[in-house]
């Protein structure tokens, strides 16, 4: 019998680390056009609930989602298929944040040439407090002119 080709290792985890700085928190929120004060206007966030700036949304959400993409493309394709992210805390100016992946579940489609990959993935703060938790499912191909490795 044939054992399906493999791109992932089931159990495999990668990750980052990524400091914002007050610069950056308004770069990437001018950007993307997100204009809440909270993002850009120190004065207005020293005000506010979070007494200070605080990152966009979708500034650790890029970061977090785009690791798969860097990760995954060192030794094959991948193809963002689906994310589910939930924002569990608010990122601060000066926040150092560490964003982990783990490869939970995988098989392979071969009418898509390559593993179907199921991810769960969390972002904590310097404090050690989760900022948001993740699941993803990706495409991941072997690259042009590499075969799969097989699995048993």
């Amino acid at each position: 019998m044939n054992t399906p080709p493999r791109v992932v290792t089931v159990g495999e985890t990668f990750g980052t680390t990524l400091s914002l700085s007050a610069d950056s928190i308004k770069s990437f929120a001018t950007i993307v056009n997100d204009l809440n004060p909270l993002h850009h206007d120190d004065e207005y966030a020293a005000q506010s609930r979070f007494r200070g700036l605080i990152a966009s949304g979708t500034q650790p959400t890029a970061h977090f989602m785009a690791l798969l993409a860097t990760h995954f493309s060192t030794y094959a394709q991948p193809l963002g298929l689906e994310f589910d992210i939930k924002l569990k805390k608010a990122v601060h100016s000066g926040d150092t944040l560490t964003f982990t992946w783990r490869v939970i579940g995988a098989f392979w489609k071969a009418s898509l040439n390559g593993d179907l990959t199921q991810l769960e993935g969390s972002a904590f703060n310097q404090r050690s407090e989760t900022v948001l938790l993740g699941k993803s499912t990706i495409l991941v191909m072997p690259k042009p002119g590499i075969e799969p490795k097989g699995r048993t």
